[in-house]
């Protein structure tokens, strides 16, 4: 067995010890998961013929003792363990998602008792504190002397004000700035804790927000062309979300040119490629350009300077708007080399 897995699980096998009851331990057990699967009040009440609130008052009661033992040093394995939780929180800016911190214990991907252990000891060691899972929070554990639960709640809920004012998402430097922290690992630590923000290439933002947290195809190859910053081609969006950070990416080509063409963010600028209407670009023919430009312009244009207007928001070869540019119904040559409507 690893030796980081040794350790805590001769912590949880020495603070088990200590609760004398058998009854009493298997609530605990069961109550944390520290065998298999978590189980509620009712369930245990059942198994046990007592009532939901009992099986509260005991757990209580239990966790209460525990502490107590813990401040009184009377269980010598739990030292070594939370020293290893307090390193490793250390490292990772003193408070961490659950799941986060089990990860990192185990050098692997943790399981669900894995990460109830940790939970287990961090409830009721002096050295460490916990954030209960809810609506808004996941479940985190922190290092007691940076702050309690409620401390690293209202941090949180600092954090996600902040990018709520701010409107939209934000890096770590950028919330360096508002916030005040020791150390920008710190920034990072809180908000993972947040449900209500989710991150995307080193950006933090609201988790309702497309750019951060995409959902679909559509929202993936927006946040793909915004990053970019300029028009692509559809295979290329297609190969920059196969090797992105996205979850559940395996699109295929066919479905990333179907939805390019469905969404109105999105307009073809040339064969195959497209970029976003935010930047300027507006769907239509070439002709329907042509069009627009010359309905802007006070005076005729020249061919040159038609063409030069056309390539700022069309990818498209300088013979495809010069035949275009032939339409007699629509265009009306002016002299020798410029160009009106008809």
């Amino acid at each position: 067995m690893d030796q980081n897995a040794e350790i805590l699980k001769k912590a949880i096998s020495g603070s088990l010890k200590i609760i004398e009851q058998e009854r009493e331990r298997e609530i605990i057990s069961r109550r944390f998961g520290l065998t298999g699967s978590k189980e509620t009040l009712e369930q245990i009440g059942e198994m046990l013929s007592i009532t939901r609130e009992r099986v509260r008052q005991l757990e209580k009661a239990i966790l209460i003792r525990l502490q107590i033992s813990a401040e009184e040093n009377q269980i010598p394995e739990l030292a070594t363990a939370e020293k290893l939780i307090v390193r490793n929180l250390t490292e990772m800016g003193r408070v961490a998602k659950l799941s986060d911190l089990a990860d990192k214990i185990y050098g692997k991907k943790s399981s669900p008792t894995d990460k109830t252990g940790i939970y287990f000891i961090a409830t009721f060691s002096k050295n460490l504190t916990i954030v209960e899972e809810n609506d808004r929070y996941y479940a985190a554990v922190g290092i007691a002397e940076y702050g309690d639960s409620k401390t690293i709640r209202s941090r949180v809920d600092e954090i996600v004000q902040v990018i709520k004012e701010n409107k939209a998402p934000m890096t770590i430097d950028e919330l360096d700035n508002k916030v005040d922290y020791e150390h920008p690992d710190h920034i990072k630590a809180v908000a993972s804790i947040s449900k209500l923000l989710a991150t995307l290439n080193n950006t933090w933002g609201l988790a309702k927000w497309p750019s951060v947290n995409p959902k679909n195809i559509r929202d993936k190859i927006f946040v793909i062309l915004e990053s970019h910053k300029e028009p692509m081609h559809f295979s290329d969006i297609a190969k920059e979300i196969a090797e992105s950070n996205f979850k559940r990416k395996n699109v295929t080509v066919q479905a990333i040119h179907n939805e390019l063409i469905k969404d109105p963010r999105f307009v073809l600028i040339g064969r195959g490629i497209y970029a976003l209407s935010s930047w300027g670009y507006k769907k239509g023919t070439i002709s329907d350009t042509i069009k627009s430009i010359l309905e802007k312009s006070e005076t005729p244009l020249t061919r040159e300077e038609i063409v030069k207007q056309v390539l700022k928001v069309r990818k498209v070869k300088e013979t495809t708007i010069l035949l275009n540019l032939q339409n007699k119904a629509l265009f009306k040559k002016v002299g020798k080399n410029s160009y009106t409507l008809a």
